[in-house]
This record gives structure tokens, C-alpha cells and sequence, in this order.
């Protein structure tokens, strides 16, 4: 699809920075490295948080709320992020992100400095929620900058190499998660809350700081006539509708994250069975690596013809791992499994993210990702919050008594958690059967052959010149578009559509003001 103001400006410096030119691509990079430093300092002082928490309250319930809280702050804000993202030039939203993210942590500084640790600690007291707030507040911050990366991953990067670059925001988010999970214990245990919020806002101001010297090309976004509200939920909606498949492709997602809620809820307790908490962290710190290797091979080598057909296998595979890697009480195959699993996540991740990216406008794309983060990070949680007391006060008692044993027992075997090792069979066979079927839905099928048919997204690869002096300013060039576009009779105006898919009517753009 070729954007109205692209077609209007003529050749210049400007394409010098189309997608996929060394200019496009070193600017991709300084990004990614960027938004690397940002994801491990938000987890850094996440994770810190409820370290210390736990540590210094021994309540599971703080911790939990910390975790839930966490999950739905993004659920909550993630529309509002994609309205954001898709209103403004995305370095500029990352910069906000940055400052946003730093104040936040430099507030809860100055609460630690100013409150005595055991007002912070005071569950029944306002300074402990107030001080969990504003640094979750500014961890949530973060998944504005990560909204902007997935679409300029669009505006930076040609088409058949979109899978590789969204496989290395893969290998960011599982390089942060890796870090994260044995620095913040270390930090905490040697340094203190203290030290690590000292930590968390020098390495944030650097990511500000850095910031200043990037340089993406891009032009001023043309604003949407249509997006009434900061939320934008009608915009969204329509953007979605206008690719048939697409919504069954983020319900699916949403769905699989439900699953995935199961294993966030019961790994840590089955694990703990199995190792004694410092031996845990760093059989934890091993497997996720995964993340980084599984991120590095989509990096490499791709998604393949059909990334939604590869999702799919994935998934299958990711159900079948979740079956068996419980079946016995035996670590190697515990650590092995997980390592397994969470290798598969980023080609899942990858895969949507590549779809959403070809077969949705540019200038709605934050949009859409924002909807989709919302409906998947409230996904987990919530499951998480309800598979948690069934296995207690249900599943682990019955595996416990005679009657459980004789019945699964020639499965599972026996041992401390079997309980837990019979929900996540449930679970992973539930996802084996999710995947398949959704092989033999309309929507698959709708969404295959337009992602086939789909012409290439063509983003504005101007830049504006406060990013680059030499240059020239593309709002007027916008301008001028929109004016030529205005002055159209109103049949002849050009609208954001996908191409049509055979067998299907052509969607009708709304042409209402």
C-alpha cells in the first residue's frame, strides 16, 4: 500500500531512508538497543520490588497483588498506548516513554528516601501501595515504547525481513527477562531496595539521554479524522474488522495466553518441589534462556511462506511440551521442558506481530497492537488468579488421596505435586486441541490468503527536520496530500483497505465525517 503522502512527494533525500537502507536499519538498531536497556531496567525494579516485598513481609498475597496489579495496568492502558503511538512520531512517543518511566522511579526514590522502610512495608498502610504504584506505574510506561518498536518495525525494515527483525525483539524481551531474574535477587540481597532504585533511574535516564542521538526517519503522522476519543476503540475495532481473520487471530492468541496463565500460576510452586529457592533461580535464569536462542532462530532464519501456518505448529508443539514435561517428578526433565517451551515462544510472538504488521494500515497499526496487548496481558492473570486456588483446594487434594493415585497414577507417577503435574496435561492437551482445529476455520483461511494478497506497506520514510536538517520538513508535503485528497470528489478519495480476498465482498470504507 502506498501512503497518499509518499505519492505526493517527490524523490529526495527522503528515500534514502526507506525501508531496509542502511540509514533505516542502523536506526532499527539503535532502537533495539535502546529499548533492550529500558525493558531490563522497568523488570529490573519490577522483579526488585517483589523480591523485597517477599523478603521483608512473607506475604504471598502482596506478592500476588504486585503481579495481578502489573497485568492489568497494561490491559488498562494498552488502547490508550496504541491511540498514542499511532497520533505521534514514534521516537518522540519513546522519549516520552523514557522521561515518564524516569520520573516515576525517581519519585518512588524519594519516597524511599523519605519514608522509613517499615511505612513502605505496612501492608494496612498508604505509603506501601503509594510506593508500589509509581514504580509499577512506571514500569507499565514501558509497553508504550514496546507498541511504537512493533510498528517501527514497519517503518524501518522491508517486508521479507519483518519475521527476522520481530524474532531480535524477541531476543531483547527474552535477554531482559534472563537479567532480570537473577540481577534483581542479587541486587536486592547485596545492595538493597535502596541502591537498586538508584540503579533503575540512572539506567533510565540513559536510555533518555540516547534517545536524543537517534535518529528514525519518519514524517508527522496525518491525523485520523475518525478518532474522536484518546481511547479510539471504534478506530481500533474498524481497523481490525477491515482484515477479514484478524480478530480470530488475536482471540486465538488471547486464548493461548489464558493457557499460558496456568503454567505463570503453577511453574514457580512445582519447581520450588523440586529445588530449594537459590538452586530454583538459577535453574529459572537457564531456562530462559530459550527465549533468547528461540528469538535468535526466527532472527535468522525466519517464519516461513506463512507465518500463521508456523504459529499454529508452534503452538502444537509449545501443548504437547506442557502435556509431558510433569509426567514425571524428575528435574532434568522439568528444566529441559521449560527451556523447550519458552524457546517457543518468540516464533508465537513473531508470528502475529509479522501478520498484524502486513495486512493492517500503517497509520492504524499502534491501534491494533494496543487491542491486542490489552486483550492478552488481561488473559493470563486471569486465569492465573483462578487456576491458583482450584489446584489448591481441588486438584492437589484429590491427586493426594487413594482414590487420585489409583486413577492417574499409571500416568503420572507419584510424587510431591502431581496435581500440578495433571492440570498442566489438561492444559497443554486443551492447546493441542485449540491449535488444530483452528487449522480448519474460515478465519484461518480468510486471514492466509490475505496475508498472501496483502500489497507491501509503504510508511512514510520522510523525516521531519528537527530529526535531520538536511532534510525538508514533511508536514507540508502531508499537508498538501490531505488538501489534494480533500479536494477529491468524494468516490475518488483514497482510504486505508486491505486488497480484497477471494471469495469475499470488497469491504466498503466509511466515508462518513
Amino acid at each position: 500500500m502506498t501512503d497518499t503522502a509518499d505519492s505526493a512527494r517527490p524523490p529526495g533525500p527522503a528515500d534514502e531512508a526507506s525501508p531496509g537502507s542502511p540509514r533505516a536499519k542502523r536506526a532499527f538498531t539503535n532502537v533495539l538497543i535502546n529499548t533492550l536497556i529500558a525493558n531490563v531496567t522497568t523488570s529490573f525494579l519490577w522483579f526488585a520490588l517483589t523480591f523485597w516485598v517477599y523478603i521483608e513481609t512473607q506475604s504471598v498475597l502482596a506478592t500476588g497483588i504486585i503481579g495481578g496489579a502489573y497485568m492489568l495496568f497494561v490491559a488498562f492502558f494498552a488502547m490508550l498506548f496504541g491511540t498514542i503511538v499511532d497520533r505521534h512520531r514514534k521516537h518522540r512517543v519513546m522519549l516520552i516513554s523514557s522521561v515518564i518511566s524516569a520520573i516515576a522511579f525517581l519519585i518512588a526514590g524519594l519516597l524511599y528516601a523519605w519514608q522509613p522502610e517499615s511505612a513502605l512495608l505496612d501492608l494496612g498502610g498508604p505509603w506501601f501501595w503509594l510506593f508500589s504504584g509509581v514504580i509499577l506505574f512506571g514500569g507499565v510506561i514501558e509497553q508504550l515504547r514496546n507498541i511504537a518498536l512493533s510498528t517501527t518495525v514497519t517503518l524501518l525494515i522491508e517486508e521479507d525481513k519483518r519475521a527476522n527483525a520481530n524474532g531480535l525483539v524477541g531476543t531483547v524481551q527474552g535477554l531482559a527477562f534472563l537479567v532480570t531474574s537473577v540481577f534483581s535477587g542479587l541486587s536486592i540481597g547485596f545492595l538493597g531496595m535502596g541502591w537498586t532504585l538508584v540503579i533503575a533511574i540512572v539506567a533510565m535516564a540513559l536510555t533518555f539521554v540516547h534517545l536524543l542521538f537517534v535518529r528514525i526517519p519518519e514524517s508527522a503522522p496525518v491525523p485520523d479524522e475518525n478518532a474522536t476519543s484518546a481511547l479510539d476503540f471504534r478506530g481500533s475495532v474498524q481497523a481490525i474488522r477491515l482484515a477479514p481473520g484478524l480478530f480470530a487471530l488475536i482471540i486465538f492468541s488471547t486464548f493461548n495466553n489464558l493457557i499460558g496463565g496456568v503454567y505463570m500460576a503453577l511453574m514457580d510452586p512445582y519447581g520450588l518441589t523440586l529445588f530449594d529457592a537459590q538452586t530454583w533461580g538459577f535453574a529459572l535464569a537457564f531456562a530462559s534462556t530459550g527465549f533468547i536462542i528461540g528469538g535468535g532462530l526466527v532472527a535468522k532464519f525466519g517464519l516461513g511462506r506463512l507465518p500463521m501456518r508456523t504459529m499454529l505448529l508452534v503452538v502444537i508443539a509449545m501443548g504437547l511440551l506442557g502435556a509431558v514435561f510433569m509426567l514425571r517428578e524428575w528435574w532434568p526433565l522439568y528444566v529441559v521442558g521449560m527451556w523447550l517451551y519458552m524457546m517457543l515462544v518468540p516464533p508465537v510472538e513473531a508470528a502475529e506481530q509479522t501478520v498484524i504488521q502486513k495486512v493492517v494500515p500503517f497509520t492504524r497499526q499502534g491501534r491494533v497492537f494496543g487491542v491486542a496487548a490489552a486483550m492478552e496481558a488481561a488473559a493470563a492473570p486471569v486465569t492465573a488468579f483462578l487456576i491458583a486456588p482450584i489446584a489448591e483446594f481441588l486438584i492437589i487434594p484429590y491427586m493426594d488421596s487413594s482414590a487420585g493415585q489409583r486413577q492417574w497414577g499409571w500416568l503420572l507417577g507419584e510424587g510431591e505435586a502431581r496435581g500440578i503435574a495433571l492440570i498442566c496435561l489438561f492444559a497443554g492437551l486443551i492447546m493441542v486441541v485449540a491449535a488444530i482445529a483452528a487449522f480448519f476455520t474460515r478465519s484461518y483461511r480468510q486471514l492466509a490468503e490475505l496475508y498472501a494478497a496483502a500489497p507491501e506497506q509503504a510508511p512514510d520514510g520522510g523525516t521531519d527536520g528537527a530529526d535531520d536538517p538536511g532534510v525538508e520538513s514533511s508536514d507540508a508535503d502531508a499537508e498538501a496530500a490531505a488538501d489534494a485528497d480533500a479536494s477529491r470528489p468524494a468516490d475518488h478519495r483514497s482510504f486505508d483497505a486491505p486488497a480484497p480476498v477471494r471469495g469475499q465482498p470488497p469491504e466498503i470504507p466509511d466515508r462518513r465525517r
